[in-house]
């Protein structure tokens, strides 16, 4: 069946949107992404109004003269937006990236930790 035959991933998508998990225990809130082949100097990082936007841009890694025969890797711009499912301290929100991967760490603001209360009887 020929209907695969000159099939390209990039036909079908335009653009492209990184793999994000979200994770949360009682003190902070951890977002993961992967972006393999990128440089941590295009990326960019911001929060407002408790949504996390992470976007950046995969530059094409041809070098002059040289002709792609296959693409399959995605390149270019992209952006994710998540809502954070609780307020944090933006003052102390860190982020590493090491081997394709993005590890955001986004402390609880107080206010928004769990807190046990005491019943008085």
């Amino acid at each position: 069946m020929p209907f695969l035959t000159n099939f390209n991933r990039q036909d079908l998508f335009i653009g492209w949107s990184p793999a994000l998990d979200l994770y949360q225990d009682n003190d902070k809130v951890v977002a993961i992404l992967e972006l393999p082949g990128m440089r941590k100097e295009d990326i960019e990082i911001s929060l407002h109004d408790g949504t996390l936007t992470i976007s950046g841009e995969r530059k094409n890694s041809l070098s002059d003269g040289e002709k792609a025969e296959r693409t399959e890797r995605y390149v270019g711009s992209f952006r994710r937006s998540i809502t954070l499912p609780a307020r944090v301290d933006s003052n102390k929100v860190s982020a590493i990236y090491r081997d394709g991967i993005l590890t955001g760490k986004l402390p609880k603001a107080e206010e928004a930790k769990a807190r046990r209360v005491d019943v008085a009887g």
